[in-house]
């Protein structure tokens, strides 16, 4: 059986395994026997990495809003094994959901930070998050798919600036209750404003961007990968399987029965009018390689040098299997040459 790689979280002296199980999902798709089944089976395989949020279960609504923290938090007092997992969480960025912060707009701001995190430290029943994340900026970008429109450009004059929000966490580092910080959903800018704040003010480093990265969505490399590289803040990866798509299980419409497309919908980032075309490549291609499409994809993603971490999501054991056996496939030179042939032909089709 291989072994989880252990990889540096940015410049700090943490160590995460090179697969995170994210627990999105936990409070609705999954309940909370499933899941502490689920993460008990991936801590006994070397998966101490896990990553949640203060919005989650997705899909976001006021009735489940924090019950992912929730369940992690009471698997983790009932194993006694706090202090055996690597723990990731976020705050939410600009956003119409008001339900998470009580009737107010969300905001990234140093009140609603403070707020944020005494929320997530309750629920997560602890006394430190090794991982505190912004979930997607206060100023207006296009995230989540939306590029596919263009940029587009916005009046960011009330954004909370880059300092204020860093001076904000690093207080929580300095207390204790935040070890490092990081950030999802982020543009190359960004990325440098934040870095260059830290340098300029002696605040804490941003050691970590999770961002989407599949087959299907390879931006990550045009810009960030270099940052990642040469700046040390690592890729956690999320979407590895494009929510799913790359497994093969929506091809031509499909929607199966207890599929995330099939009670929830959201798909439409990876409903794209050239999707189907890669995806039918990528699938083809995992035939001629006589192996499952979902290992392929895994395993592209793990296996880049700007990922630290690959977050995966499995709502069932069958899947949670297949994560795991990704771990065994070598993932070659040779292969990634096939893969970037298709990729020439059908660059990004979801972004």
């Amino acid at each position: 059986m291989a072994q989880l790689e252990r990889r540096r979280l940015g410049r700090t002296d943490l160590t995460v395994s090179s697969l995170c199980l994210g627990t999105m999902m936990y409070g609705d798709q999954m309940d909370e026997k499933g899941a502490f089944n689920q993460m008990d089976r991936c801590f006994d395989r070397g998966i101490d990495f896990f990553d949640t949020a203060e919005m989650y279960t997705i899909p976001p609504k006021p009735k489940t809003q924090g019950d992912s923290e929730r369940i992690v938090g009471r698997w983790m007092k009932e194993r006694g094994c706090r202090d055996r997992v690597v723990l990731a969480s976020k705050i939410v960025g600009r956003s119409s959901m008001t339900h998470v912060r009580g009737g107010q707009t969300p905001r990234v701001t140093p009140e609603q930070i403070e707020t944020a995190v005494h929320g997530s430290l309750d629920r997560l029943q602890t006394d430190y998050i090794d991982l505190y994340q912004i979930h997607w900026p206060d100023r207006h970008v296009p995230i989540f798919g939306q590029d596919l429109k263009g940029y587009s450009v916005h009046d960011n004059d009330d954004a909370v600036s880059f300092a204020e929000q860093l001076s904000a966490l690093a207080k929580f580092v300095k207390e204790g209750q935040i070890r490092h910080v990081g950030l999802s959903n982020e543009t190359p800018w960004g990325v440098m404003q934040f870095i260059k704040a830290a340098d300029e003010l002696g605040l804490p480093r941003m050691v970590s961007i999770q961002n989407a990265y599949s087959l299907m969505n390879r931006t990550f490399e045009y810009g960030l990968a270099e940052i990642a590289m040469e700046e040390h803040v690592g890729l956690l990866a999320y979407s590895p399987l494009a929510q799913g798509v790359l497994s093969g299980k929506y091809l031509g419409g499909k929607k199966p029965a207890g599929s995330r497309g099939e009670m929830f919908g959201r798909l439409g980032r990876y409903e794209t009018p050239s999707a189907e075309p890669a995806l039918r490549a990528y699938l083809e291609l995992a035939q001629e390689l006589n192996v499952d499409p979902v290992i392929l994809a895994m395993q592209f993603v793990t296996s880049r040098p700007w990922v630290t971490s690959n977050i995966f999501g499995a709502s069932n054991d069958d899947q949670l299997d297949t994560i795991f056996a990704s771990l065994d496939f070598e993932y070659t030179d040779d292969i990634h040459a096939k893969v970037n042939e298709i990729h020439a032909r059908y660059p990004n089709p979801c972004p």
